[in-house]
Parts: structure tokens; C-alpha cells; sequence
């Protein structure tokens, strides 16, 4: 049975429709959470539980949003988790992508940082909440 050791909410929008921020660059990573968790106790076999949800309003087009969650604060730092969805074009409604990654035996530095990023293959994707991202550290 695991042991916890540490964990972090990065929560930048509770409800939805309360923000509005368009994904201005095709096929760039937009940064929507960043939690670092502390590492102080770790003995064997840690591991990371990560998960959370975005909402957007898409362009009435067929769009494919991409959620990265990468082990330190840039795009290209290790990728712990990437998946895909693609929208069709009749969807009106803000949709809601949620997701769950685990980081199995990470390097254990004091603070492992993990940041989320969303990505939009279409201009006119616009961020609308509720945005969350938050993690669990773990080990025997």
C-alpha cells in the first residue's frame, strides 16, 4: 500500500464559462496548470497520479485538441501524458476534456514540477472553463 507524501490543485477556472481565452497559435502548447509537488519522504517505487479537466468552445469546424503533461515547466520536457480529441463540426456547446495520467517512477529531486498544456490544431478555440489540474504523490 502507498504512502502519501504530497499533493497539489492547480485550479485556474471553477466554473464554466467564466474565462475567455482563445488558443491564438495553431499547434502550440498553451500552458492551463503547473503544480509541483514535494518530494520529501520518498523511498521506493514513487509514483504520480495526475488528473484534470478543460473546457473549450470550438470553432464550428472539425478541430483536434491535443491535452501534454510534461515533467517540468516547458513543452519540451519529458512527456508523462498526451492524448487527442477530435471534434466534429457540429458541436455547438462547450466541451468538456477530462483526463487521468500517472508518472511511474519519476526522478525524485525535492520539488517534481508538472505543467499541462493544450494545443488546438484550428484557430478560434477558445479556453472557457472550468479548468482544473492536480496530483497525488505516492510511494511504498
Amino acid at each position: 500500500m502507498g504512502t502519501y507524501l504530497d499533493a497539489r490543485t492547480s485550479q485556474n477556472a471553477s466554473t464554466g464559462n467564466s474565462i475567455a481565452i482563445p488558443i491564438l497559435a495553431i499547434n502550440t502548447p498553451q500552458l492551463f496548470g503547473q503544480i509541483g509537488l514535494l518530494s520529501a519522504g520518498v523511498t521506493t517505487n514513487p509514483r504520480v497520479l495526475l488528473k484534470g479537466t478543460i473546457s473549450v468552445q470550438l470553432p464550428l469546424a472539425l478541430v483536434g485538441i491535443t491535452i501534454t503533461i510534461v515533467r517540468g515547466t516547458l513543452p519540451t520536457d519529458p512527456v508523462v501524458y498526451s492524448a487527442t480529441s477530435t471534434f466534429s463540426l457540429s458541436l455547438l456547446a462547450p466541451q468538456v476534456i477530462a483526463f487521468s495520467a500517472a508518472d511511474y517512477l519519476p526522478p525524485v529531486t525535492p520539488q517534481i514540477t508538472y505543467t499541462a498544456f493544450v494545443t488546438s490544431n484550428l484557430l478560434g478555440t477558445v479556453r472557457v472553463g472550468p479548468e482544473s489540474f492536480d496530483g497525488i504523490l505516492v510511494s511504498d
